[in-house]
């Protein structure tokens, strides 16, 4: 599952994060990070995902 929110994150940074942390602080400073540089929101969806690790639901 980490793989798909990876590759959705590569395509629409804040999607990869929602589906990770959800509408947390993260969401949003992707959202500031994606609309000033696409490529510094991916880095930090890419991240958040690495960083957390799997969800549980």
């Amino acid at each position: 599952m980490d793989l798909v929110r990876i590759i959705l994150a590569i395509i629409l940074p804040p999607l990869g994060v929602f589906l990770q942390v959800g509408l947390g602080k993260h969401f949003w400073i992707n959202i500031l990070l994606t609309l000033l540089g696409y490529i510094p929101g991916i880095v930090h969806a890419v991240w958040i995902i690495a960083r957390t690790g799997p969800r549980s639901v």
